[in-house]
């Protein structure tokens, strides 16, 4: 499940991608747009900018903005940031795997399989979705129908 520090995160990246090319946003103005507390804003923020999302300028006309082009900014990239691993149990995650206390051998268990199969399902969309995607075109998949009903079915 996406924490509220995803939620406001992306809210934020979503606030700085509608600007103009060159403009840059200060942290109470994202804030006060969004409903986001302005203290937990600044650690998100810190958190993209540490990770090369987004870029920040002090003193007059600085405040944050994206490092790169929203097309170019993957929403998977942003939640495994801000987040952590995109599996939903850690002997499912390809970055962050553990082995869980009560299997006796991983590669046989049912549950670790299909939580694989549902952590590729949401890393496909995750990784293939970008924030210009979220600006242009909210709620729309971002993989064509066929190609959706297509991976579901393998």
């Amino acid at each position: 499940m996406l924490t509220k520090k995803g939620k406001y995160g992306l809210k934020a990246l979503v606030d700085l991608a509608r600007l103009d090319p060159g403009e840059t946003a200060f942290i109470t103005e994202i804030a006060s747009r969004n409903n986001i507390p302005k203290k937990f804003l600044d650690t998100i923020l810190l958190e993209l900018r540490n990770a090369g999302i987004l870029r920040s300028k002090k003193g007059p006309g600085g405040g944050y903005s994206l490092s790169r082009p929203a097309s170019e900014i993957r929403i998977g990239q942003v939640v495994r940031t801000l987040d952590g691993p995109l599996a939903p149990i850690r002997c499912a995650s390809r970055t962050a795997y553990e082995m869980c206390d009560d299997c006796r051998d991983p590669d046989t268990c049912e549950v670790r399989r299909s939580m694989t199969t549902v952590r590729d399902a949401i890393a496909d969309i995750l990784d293939t979705m970008t924030l210009e995607d979220f600006v242009n075109n909210p709620g729309q998949p971002v993989l064509p129908e066929d190609e959706l009903v297509a991976k579901r079915a393998s």
